[in-house]
């Protein structure tokens, strides 16, 4: 294992080398001059919170899953999606959900078809995350929604639903944004690739490790994204882990978005993973423990329809 690991250490140095030499500032110059402007951010004063409180506040938006059972059809998900208000005397909105695939009709497409029923997971959470989205929009009429996630996996998975969420936000001026932690755009790295820099394509995530420093961020001129979704984005460096987080905002809403790019590295612990401590906070409360699931389970089943499709054999070893 040992030689093996190094081996691979060797070829990804000889196959990346171009990509990992690049000096800072050569691709801060190119990304200026070929993506978009390079920004610094700045946290904003304890006013500025205060204000943000009195305008409604912010709900952070997050989705959990988890499944109980075996192979499919065999299992039960368990679905959970939480907005949750930096006002205190604000409850949480709180969105449950279930679905097994025993219970869908076309059996012979559940036994074949593994990304189908990935596919219908995806959907049900970030219906369900929209969905508690829109009730606070509408109930607690916040001065922001933080979603955790790309709006792009909205837009694909829950369109319509997506569409209301944005209209109810446009006509209540409440600002829309998502926070994704999980970079997956090579939009520097497709241009870098086109322009003959390098003979391989990058992702943006690779490429600005370490590269930017804490509080600056790019403005997302033009992308795939942007141009399906009339979403802009951008992409920072939030603490002083190396990372980059991205953010969307609705295109409408684009004039804000040096305001809330300042809002998320002010709500962004220093030494933290680069998340605002909110959407952390929302994502700890949200998930759903084994523990839990297992008592839903015993608690609302028959005892023989428990045994008999959601207990794995090898749990009784």
């Amino acid at each position: 294992m040992e030689n093996k690991l190094k081996k691979f250490n060797d070829e990804v140095k000889k196959s990346y080398g171009n990509i990992l030499n690049l000096e800072k500032n050569n691709l801060k110059n190119f990304i200026a001059s070929n993506i978009g402007p390079i920004y610094k951010s700045s946290k904003p004063s304890k006013e500025a919170y205060l204000n943000y409180e009195k305008l409604g506040g912010i709900i952070g938006v997050d989705g959990s899953v988890n499944r109980k059972g075996g192979a499919s059809p065999h299992y039960v998900d368990f679905f959970r999606a939480l907005a949750k208000s930096t006002k205190k005397q604000v409850e949480d909105r709180i969105i449950n959900e279930i679905y097994s695939p025993i219970l869908d009709k076309d059996m012979k497409l559940v036994l074949e078809d593994d990304g189908e029923l990935e596919n219908k997971r995806n959907q049900i959470l970030s219906k369900i995350e929209v969905e508690v989205a829109i009730d606070a929009a509408k109930e607690l009429k916040p001065f922001l929604i933080m979603m955790d996630g790309t709006f792009i996996r909205y837009i694909i998975d829950c369109k319509s639903t997506w569409e209301e969420l944005r209209d109810v936000c446009e006509r209540e001026k409440i600002l829309l944004i998502g926070v994704i932690e999980d970079i997956k755009t090579h939009i520097i790295g497709s241009k870098l690739l086109e322009m003959g820099y390098t003979d391989r394509l990058s992702y943006d995530r690779e490429l600005l490790f370490g590269r930017l420093d804490v509080g600056e961020y790019i403005v997302i001129e033009d992308s795939d994204k942007t141009r399906a979704g009339q979403l802009t984005s951008a992409l920072m460096r939030s603490s002083n882990n190396p990372n980059i987080i991205g953010i969307d905002i609705i295109d409408t809403q684009r004039g804000r978005l040096s305001e809330m790019v300042d809002l998320i590295f002010g709500l962004t612990p220093e030494n933290s993973r680069g998340v605002p401590i909110w959407l952390d906070i929302v994502d700890s409360e949200v998930k759903i423990s084994h523990n839990t699931m297992e008592a839903y389970l015993e608690s609302y089943l028959d005892s023989e329809i428990y045994e008999r499709y959601f207990v794995e054999t090898r749990s009784k070893r």
